[in-house]
């Protein structure tokens, strides 16, 4: 995919997908995570479960073959990996960086309000909502030593800085 490959992390509701589909739009390269890499199984051995609610949570995982394999592609300037994977820490250091999306409890909470009934941690689904906001209180699903993006930020500034940022962290191995 890039001869440089980013992470885009954070918490349910900070803004990953919107930022990947924003990148999408600007000609970058940039997966969905969530949607083209994970499916439910072990973090440890990476074999498939069959889980239902909070387990989805702590089952979701990333492909490891597809994840190697779209980082040895290097045809794309830069690769953006946008999502979280419970499976991280055998993955995170094929990244050139790690950003993790972040925002106050208080945008999180009315993004969350402005989800769908039939999407994680949407309208009514109390559960899931509690399990996020602990995450993100705790921060403990997030990858140590990366970088901070404030996405409380308009999403084009939020890109913008991300942008900014991959370059420079290109810059600094040349």
């Amino acid at each position: 995919m890039g001869r440089r490959n980013f992470l885009i992390e954070g918490s349910s509701g900070s803004g990953k997908t919107s930022v990947c589909e924003e990148l999408v739009r600007r000609g970058y390269q940039a997966i969905h995570g969530d949607r083209e890499l994970a499916y439910q199984g072990a973090p440890d051995s990476g074999e498939e479960v069959v889980v239902s609610g909070l387990e989805v949570h702590h089952h979701q995982i990333w492909h490891l073959g597809k994840v190697n394999t779209l980082i040895q592609d290097r045809r794309e300037e830069m690769t953006f990996f946008c999502g979280g994977s419970r499976n991280l820490m055998k993955f995170v250091d094929l990244f050139d960086a790690a950003f993790v999306l972040d925002v106050d409890v208080e945008t999180l909470t009315r993004r969350l309000d402005a989800r769908p009934e039939d999407e994680w941690g949407g309208r009514g689904r109390h559960t899931e909502r509690d399990l996020i906001l602990r995450l993100h209180r705790t921060i403990e699903d997030m990858p140590r030593q990366s970088i901070l993006i404030d996405a409380t930020a308009p999403l084009t500034e939020v890109v913008d800085e991300i942008l900014e940022r991959s370059r420079a962290a290109g810059d600094a191995d040349r």
